[in-house]
């Protein structure tokens, strides 16, 4: 079993910055990637970026050049930085972590970002 909890979500106006973070636990050694992925009303969730155990990363086009995924394995927490945020990244934003257990894929509560124009 992982856990994963999510903070850092909020309200900002357009072109600001927040930083989403979520922390893993318990069976961390079965973690392959940990993503983020968003859903905004009357749509699907889609990836929005993922990073491998050992830091390789991809970004959905949407977001490339203005969000940064990273992560602290002391920790166990993978982080999203989103600048530049624009009305269209409103959505809520959901940890993922997929694994090499039979369950595969692992999600945290979602935490709500929005943004204004």
């Amino acid at each position: 079993q992982v856990q994963l909890v999510e903070s850092g979500g909020g309200l900002v106006q357009a072109g600001g910055s927040l930083r989403l973070s979520c922390a893993a636990s318990g069976s961390i050694f079965s973690i392959v990637t940990m993503g983020w992925y968003r859903q905004a009303p009357g749509q699907q969730r889609e990836l929005v970026a993922v990073i491998t155990r050992i830091g390789s990363r991809n970004y959905a086009d949407s977001v490339k050049g203005r969000f940064t995924i990273s992560r602290d394995n002391a920790k166990n927490t993978v982080y999203l930085q989103m600048n530049n945020l624009k009305p269209e990244d409103t959505a809520v934003y959901y940890c993922n972590a997929f694994t090499s257990n039979s369950r595969g894929d692992y999600w945290g509560q979602g935490t709500q970002v929005t943004v204004s124009s």
